[in-house]
């Protein structure tokens, strides 16, 4: 189906490589199955995806018209090539008013206006978190997307008020031009306490634990939160700590820490788990940490307080946007004084009881109806602009 009047929209997801790229895979792909149930009926999408995608979102394959491209995916290269030929091609024969690239960067080779959602500036602000490669590729691809879809749209999107302001400190955009289409928290229901103790059994736990649910990215500061929770080993004999996530460039140092700490007996390792895991490990945890040095926005904070958790997060880039007064913000660098929180929580029953209310209150008003109306508002503005 195209639109001769150049007002349906292109949604470019060939960079989502399911399992792959983390947070960004869950805003969009959350963001688009909240917007499917309320897209106004003169808005046409179109969902231009890598074969693996219906297979890791059956409900998004279901409810959006998809265009799959001829390429398997794994090759980065051949994938950044494609949005320059083969999505060029069905961009101009589907008569496309706009094209947004909601992964971060925009390709060379546009047939159609392009729009582009900005996560976070993190390869120019911390480029030593990346390869030279990629660091080089970033530093370069990254300014010239913003510009180029302010040049074609006359905006950019960026995921939370953090990201807007460094767009503004950092690429000296003009806050005007800048359109937030925030995170939010889907619907979750708490695990009961049955299912807490088939994930305790499962993976070995004893009564009190704290989990952290990341990637070992070197900006996910596993090595402070090591450091910091062999201080509260040392005065309690019982608790735990959870890593889950896939292991990343980070896994060798912090398999070390974990050595030299001589924690391999009270710090679990589960790897990537089902989420239903990971909801009742979050659930019946002391707290959730989240001491990363740099989030565009922190979901799994919010997540976290969705099946309230008491959290303790660093209280640095987006992260205290994301918890609000709602939870504890303490400084990423200073692992005594998360030694010193984390111990307190842990014997301070009715300050959890009071985090974990807050924490369901507050995610109760950030659902992604919000992200929705805002990117539904940003599209029509845009094809507006281009009548």
């Amino acid at each position: 189906m195209t639109d001769p009047a150049g007002t349906a929209i292109g949604i470019n997801l060939l960079w989502l490589l399911p399992g792959r790229v983390g947070g960004s895979e869950e805003y969009a792909t959350r963001l688009l199955d909240s917007l499917a149930g309320r897209l106004p009926d003169d808005v046409d999408v179109t969902l231009f995806v890598l074969p693996s995608f219906a297979g890791a979102h059956p409900r998004l394959a279901e409810r959006y018209r998809t265009a799959v491209a001829p390429i398997g995916g794994q090759s980065r290269p051949l994938r950044v090539a494609s949005e320059s030929t083969w999505l060029a091609v069905r961009s101009r024969r589907r008569h496309l008013g706009v094209v947004h690239h909601m992964g971060g960067t925009t390709p060379l080779l546009q047939a159609a206006p392009g729009l582009v959602t900005v996560h976070d500036l993190q390869p120019l602000l911390l480029p030593h978190h990346f390869g030279r490669t990629k660091r080089r590729w970033l530093a370069r691809t990254l300014p010239r997307s913003v510009r180029s879809s302010l040049r074609s749209t006359g905006v950019v999107v960026a995921v939370s008020d953090h990201t807007r302001n460094d767009l503004i400190r950092h690429l000296d955009v003009e806050p005007t031009r800048i359109r937030v289409v925030p995170h939010g928290i889907g619907s979750m229901s708490p695990p009961g306490p049955a299912e807490v103790r088939r994930v305790q059994g499962c993976y070995r736990l004893g009564d009190r634990w704290f989990t952290y649910p990341a990637v070992t990215w070197p900006h996910k500061n596993h090595l402070m939160l090591v450091k910091a929770f062999a201080s509260v080993a040392a005065v309690d004999p019982g608790v735990q700590l959870v890593l889950t996530g896939a292991p990343g460039p980070a896994e060798a140092e912090v398999a070390g820490a974990i050595a030299r700490h001589h924690l391999d007996v009270r710090v679990r390792r589960t790897g990537r788990i089902p989420r239903p895991d990971l909801d009742a490990l979050i659930a019946g945890s002391v707290a959730l940490v989240f001491p990363s040095s740099f989030e565009g926005f922190g979901a799994p904070v919010l997540e976290a307080m969705a099946l309230g958790c008491p959290v303790i997060a660093a209280s640095s880039a987006a992260l205290p946007e994301a918890v609000g007064d709602a939870g504890l913000l303490v400084d990423p660098d200073d692992a005594e004084q998360w030694a010193r929180t984390m111990t307190h929580l842990l014997h301070d029953d009715e300050q959890r009881r009071r985090l974990a209310s807050s924490g369901s209150a507050r995610a109760a008003t950030l659902g992604w109806d919000r992200g929705a109306a805002a990117l539904v508002d940003v599209w029509r503005e845009v094809l507006d602009r281009r009548r």
